[in-house]
């Protein structure tokens, strides 16, 4: 299916310069951040228009998900392919995942950003501390997997968990997909009902702006800039050694693969901006999909491969977890020896997955990971809460860039993808 005929009709036009969307986005995030650093209680009531955005997109995913699986799968003759797409996305996860984990440790090693700060841990009580130490500990890789398996087949198009609804859908789609041609009919009602759903997406978009200015307003009405200071050492780390692994590991990645991951960048710049603006990688889930299909990945393996990516593959929030781990560490003059490193390593590996698909999972993950290498006080985190929410946009974005990397690598190996198509749109994000 092309879903260019699925936009709205000013996206097919020869847009002016503030119609682009992620020019909206930038005035919108600048603007959010002046209102509230001089106006900053008027900034910090600004929350719901943040915080509405957000459930606007989280009301469109779940459909987007089902109908693109579903329909996926059902046009699959060889099931068998379903398991193989979805091995090779975990292969891949898990590679990408554990070699953040190692970049963030070894970066926080060298910088030290926590070296000299001689925090006494017993002075860090914190009760907002405490209430993620108890969602942490709610979170167990066997909670997660549990959670998987929905109460009903239609609960998770209410609720909107993306793993459950992936989970049904996988199962209706190889349903469809083995009845064969009775099965037909429904497959052409869902392809059918998909292009007014791609539509309404392209016209929920259009609120971004909003959500973004509301968003960033309440960030630095709430915090301040002053707040990151103190800490903005951490905060620079962290943000280059994102960039660092972008630009270099997934570079490289990229290049071995036949495409350019700058090139990608500026292909995904809409769902970069809008991600930045509401510190939600969420946010941009439907339109990454969609883009995804139209650079030459097989709707199969967008549907797979996206969605368990949000749970997976998050690159972002695995460098921000060791680095965190070992900036509390340091800032309270704990010496951790090599073993210790390497247990927080290996627990990391497994609380990443256990609390994925939470709301402030990089901080629970974080505090379900501290939890169990009593060398680290916990109550550590609270040296760092302050300045999280500036640290989420950088999570957010570096899991989006992994995500729609390890799309079209996995849609390569499995001869999903259609380079000419790909190298057209990424040729033509060069020239927008």
């Amino acid at each position: 299916m092309d879903f260019s005929t699925l936009e709205p009709e000013v996206i097919k036009k020869k847009q002016k310069f503030h119609q682009i969307l992620y020019v909206q986005v930038i005035f919108a995030i600048i603007l959010g951040i002046l209102l509230g650093h001089f106006y900053p209680e008027f900034g910090e009531s600004l929350k719901p228009l943040g915080d509405a955005f957000i459930k606007i997109v989280k009301m469109i995913i779940a459909p987007v998900i089902f109908l693109t699986v579903v329909t996926g799968i059902a046009s699959m003759t060889n099931m068998s392919r379903v398991g193989r797409v979805t091995g090779k996305a975990m292969l891949y996860f898990f590679t990408f995942s554990s070699l953040a984990l190692v970049i963030g440790m070894i970066v926080a090693n060298i910088i030290q950003p926590g070296k000299g700060l001689n925090i006494d841990p017993t002075t860090l009580a914190n009760d907002k501390v405490a209430g993620y130490i108890e969602k942490a500990h709610d979170a167990t890789l066997v909670d997660f997997f549990m959670n998987i398996i929905p109460k009903t087949l239609i609960s998770p198009l209410a609720e909107g968990s993306i793993l459950q609804v992936l989970f049904v859908a996988v199962l209706f789609g190889i349903s469809l997909a083995a009845i064969g041609d009775r099965g037909r009919p429904i497959v052409d009602i869902l392809n059918n009902l998909t292009a007014p759903v791609f539509y309404l997406v392209g016209m929920l978009m259009k609120l971004a702006p909003i959500g973004a200015f509301g968003a960033m307003a309440f960030t630095i009405g709430a915090y301040g800039i002053e707040a990151i200071g103190n800490l903005l050492l951490l905060i620079m780390t962290f943000y280059i050694t994102a960039l660092l692994f972008i630009l270099i590991i997934l570079g490289a990645v990229a290049r071995y693969n036949g495409f350019s991951i700058l090139a990608l960048i500026r292909y995904i710049k809409d769902e970069l901006w809008l991600v930045l603006g509401t510190s939600s990688s969420e946010a941009a889930l439907p339109s990454i999909m969609h883009k995804m299909e139209k650079a030459g990945c097989e709707k199969s393996v967008v549907g797979l491969v996206i969605p368990t990516g949000y749970s997976f593959n998050l690159d972002g929030t695995n460098i921000y977890m060791t680095m965190a781990a070992l900036f509390i560490a340091q800032a309270c003059n704990v010496d951790l020896s090599i073993g210790e490193q390497v247990a927080l390593l290996l627990v990391a590996m497994v609380s990443s997955k256990g609390a994925a698909g939470v709301t402030g999972a990089g901080f629970i993950t974080l505090a379900a990971t501290l939890s169990v290498v009593p060398a680290v006080p916990v109550a550590g985190m609270a040296l760092i809460l302050g300045i999280d929410r500036f640290m989420s946009e950088c999570r957010a974005l570096t899991n989006l860039v992994g995500n729609a990397c390890a799309t079209i690598v996995v849609a390569r190996w499995d001869n999903a993808l259609d380079k000419e198509v790909l190298d057209e749109v990424l040729n033509k994000s060069k020239q927008s």
